[in-house]
């Protein structure tokens, strides 16, 4: 089923859709990583403030934007996901300005959340917005470019972070975001069609809703503060299980209400359920690499941070080019040969680094190989497992099945920065390779198992003509029918 707004008609071409949602989905990841950079200067700025105090610039972000993802996009469903987007990045937007002029640690805290919220916002708008936007013949393409970008912003900002704030200072970390908003901002409005839910009008599930944002910030939370408290901690732990106590009870709650603000049959899907697992999986792994990579260069190389940020930029070169085939492929072939060959050959990346690195630097023999490995693997496997979660996705379920998938890929990343803390946080010079090593063995068998994960999913297009392989995933008021191959259901 389409959805009711969507006003492909009166736009004959849905890429200027594409370009402004990917534009402000490159600054919420772009700002992400920057950070990672900028948060040397911000201590420095900021000496009265301890460290531990300093992280919740970065741990306050990363708890709330997870949290809020799936109500967000529940929400845009139901609302409207042009109108959710356009407050989200008005939110983002202000609130990068407001960090940029901050004149104290618990200022630029609160500035932060306010970002993340906007950045939650407009996340899964942005991709439920691009799916109507495109008919089904060609989403598999839009959806790769779309996770490219997001791969590729996250990737290019420690380089791009590390040059401009040793030029201008770490308030250019935020003040950046400022006329790139502006500007996706003042086109959005008039080039963007509105579509939502056919459910529009329904009351949100508040208490569903609420039970999602504690569970999730509880988990994030506890996999956070993990570096601080460390793994064996109580309060670490309690943290944990708590929030998976919490997304329990909201299991036993979403199965009673009508309208949940997760629809729990969306796992019914072996493709839903395994592109989301293997998402998890990759999530972590690929967060380790890329944070684990700015360890190895600085600490066991001597690299200096720009010069640790331009060494690993031919990785993320190779995603949009490798994306765009992945993309083709996918059209014709499904899914599954891609991240089954995504997942090897980061694995051989993972191998050839644990083969080859030493206390020696050499970037041309034993580096950029290893690298453009990875960032081949990452264009195959990112835009892939997005694509493969929203496969089967009726119109009435963008925001929140895409917002879902989204959040685990969040929550994948924080245990992966957590894990490359707990196993080379405090390794130094050329006696630190043999922490690296298992660091290298972490990239490697990430790989192999989401190789492994990814075989159960089959989103192959059917032929015209041919019978589908199963039911799209539909509400529970929905009447059950079958659909064809161009209606959006699962092939």
């Amino acid at each position: 089923m389409q959805s009711r707004s969507n006003s492909r008609q009166g736009s004959p071409s849905p890429w200027p859709s594409f370009a402004l949602c990917s534009l402000a989905m490159f600054l919420v990841m772009l700002d992400t990583t920057v950070l990672f950079v900028a948060f040397h200067g911000i201590r420095a700025s900021f000496a009265a403030a301890s460290t531990a105090e300093l992280s919740w610039v970065l741990n306050a972000y990363t708890i709330v934007y997870a949290a809020l993802l799936v109500p967000a996009g529940r929400l845009a469903d139901l609302y409207g996901r042009k109108q959710l987007f356009l407050i989200g990045v008005v939110l983002f937007t202000l609130a990068s300005a407001l960090c940029g002029f901050a004149a104290g640690a618990l200022t630029l805290i609160g500035f932060r959340v306010v970002q993340a919220v906007g950045g939650a916002l407009l996340t899964p708008a942005s991709l439920a917005l691009i799916l109507a936007a495109f008919p089904v013949e060609k989403r598999a393409i839009a959806v790769s470019l779309w996770g490219a970008v997001g791969a590729l912003a996250a990737a290019v900002g420690p380089s791009l972070g590390a040059a401009i704030v040793d030029a201008l200072g770490w308030q250019w970390a935020f003040f950046i975001n400022v006329p790139v908003g502006l500007v996706a901002l003042a086109l959005s409005v008039s080039k963007l069609a509105e579509s939502r839910s056919a459910e529009t009008g329904a009351f949100p599930d508040v208490p569903g809703i609420l039970f999602l944002i504690l569970g999730v910030g509880a988990v994030a939370f506890g996999v956070v503060k993990s570096s601080d408290w460390g793994w064996a901690s109580p309060w670490t732990q309690g943290a944990i299980v708590a929030g998976l106590a919490i997304l329990a009870g909201f299991i036993a709650w979403a199965s009673r209400v009508d309208m949940p603000a997760l629809d729990l049959s969306l796992f019914r899907d072996s493709n839903y359920r395994f592109a989301n697992i293997a998402t998890f999986v990759f999530s972590v792994t690929f967060a380790a690499m890329f944070f684990g990579s700015f360890f190895f260069l600085t600490r066991v190389w001597g690299y200096s941070l720009p010069a640790a940020g331009l060494a690993v930029t031919p990785g993320p070169l190779m995603v949009i080019p490798v994306a765009v085939f992945a993309g083709r492929f996918a059209a014709h072939m499904g899914h599954r040969p891609l991240l089954a060959t995504g997942g090897t050959l980061f694995a051989l990346g993972g191998a050839w680094f644990y083969l080859t690195l030493g206390p020696i630097p050499n970037f041309l023999r034993d580096w950029l190989p290893g690298l453009l490995m990875g960032g081949a693997a990452v264009g195959l496997i990112i835009p892939s497992l997005t694509g493969a979660a929203v496969f089967g996705l009726s119109a009435e379920r963008f925001g929140v099945g895409s917002a879902v998938n989204l959040s685990i890929r969040q929550m994948g990343a924080v245990f992966g920065v957590a894990l490359v803390v707990v196993l080379v946080g405090n390794a130094f010079g050329s006696g630190a390779l043999s922490a690296f090593k298992a660091y290298f063995t972490v990239l490697i068998i990430g790989g192999l198992a989401t190789a492994l994960l990814s075989l159960p999913i089959d989103t192959r297009p059917v032929p015209e003509g041919a019978h589908t392989r199963a039911e799209p995933i539909k509400l529970p008021s929905e009447p059950r029918r079958l659909t064809s191959s161009h209606e959006g259901g699962l092939r």
